[in-house]
């Protein structure tokens, strides 16, 4: 039986700079009709990013299957080379010559809130890639991503009968009610953060309780309040799993959806799946960047034998 997971999303690198200060304190709520502000960031790392890439790495090292579907530019030789040195699949990644691969800026506050600018590049072209061609898949993820390419692959795996996970999150604001109703109908199910559900939910017309019946399942993310999971007709609260230190937010819903991913491929159900999602998340708040946590099955195991009590595997 297969367990490989099609990931269709961004590749990017991600530019991450901390402003050692709080946005709120320089951000005049009379004066945001003619914003005009500039944050001293002395702090500043590039790495390896892209919601593809970042949900692969965890869902890897854990032990999975996971084949991105995605697009580069130019600059991405060391990219590759990092896909080949992880033993991830990067045969349905696709290079482009005329552009940059996507480079995303973030900024970051000592609250944790983050203001980020990012120029999508080869991640327009990522319809070019094709879903089909890289079947056979036990599951999929349609997460941000060029926005005919978000469409296209879940056409292509709902055409194929893979269940997939409709993940929209910054690319939310790319699709109208109607279309984001008709994503929806053809997956199995939905994960967003809070503000994202919020968004979701103004979009659609539909309560989450709604869109929850539509779906195999709704996984909503808390932050430091954890998940809610709803499915089978109940819904589920996932306390946030302790972190040993805050160090960078940046990538931990990937984290969580490498995770998730994991537990669904392996037959778990999603309550459990999200209890291994909040494992990854906990610890990639613990690394700055989106792919430098460590996924070292024994140390995730033990982590979630200390939140719930057992061992996953």
């Amino acid at each position: 039986m297969s367990r490989r997971v099609l990931i269709s999303g961004s590749i990017a690198y991600d530019n991450i700079m901390v402003f050692e200060g709080q946005f709120k304190d320089h951000i005049l709520p009379d004066r945001v009709h003619m914003l005009n502000v500039s944050f001293l960031t002395p702090s500043l790392k590039r790495e390896f990013g892209g919601c593809a890439a970042n949900i692969a790495y965890t869902l890897r090292g854990l032990g999975g299957e996971p084949v991105v579907l995605a697009t580069v530019g130019r600059d991405a030789e060391d990219y590759l080379a990092r896909f080949d040195a992880l033993s991830l699949d990067c045969s349905h990644v696709l290079p482009l010559d005329d552009c940059y691969t996507a480079q995303c800026f973030i900024t970051t506050d000592l609250a944790d809130n983050q203001i980020t600018a990012f120029h999508p590049g080869a991640m327009t072209h990522a319809h070019r890639v094709s879903a089909l061609a890289a079947l056979p898949a036990a599951f999929g993820i349609v997460a941000p991503n060029g926005k005919d390419a978000m469409v296209q692959h879940a056409r292509e795996l709902a055409e194929a009968r893979v269940p997939f996970i409709f993940d929209p999150g910054q690319g939310l604001p790319m699709f109208d009610g109607a279309e984001l109703r008709a994503l929806i109908g053809s997956a199995s199910a939905v994960a967003v953060n809070d503000y994202e559900s919020s968004l979701l939910c103004d979009r659609t017309g539909w309560r989450e309780e709604e869109i929850a019946a539509r779906l195999d399942a709704l996984i909503v993310t808390r932050g430091a309040q954890g998940a809610q999971v709803w499915s089978g007709g109940s819904s589920t609260a996932i306390p946030a799993v302790a972190a040993h230190r805050t160090v960078d937010p940046t990538g931990c819903g990937d984290a969580f959806r490498g995770g998730l991913l994991y537990g669904i491929a392996q037959g778990w159900d999603w309550v459990e799946s999200a209890r291994l999602g909040s494992v990854l998340g906990a610890m990639k708040i613990e690394c700055q960047g989106p792919q430098n946590h460590v996924v070292d099955r024994d140390a995730v195991a033990s982590r979630f034998a200390q939140a719930w009590g057992r061992r996953p595997w």
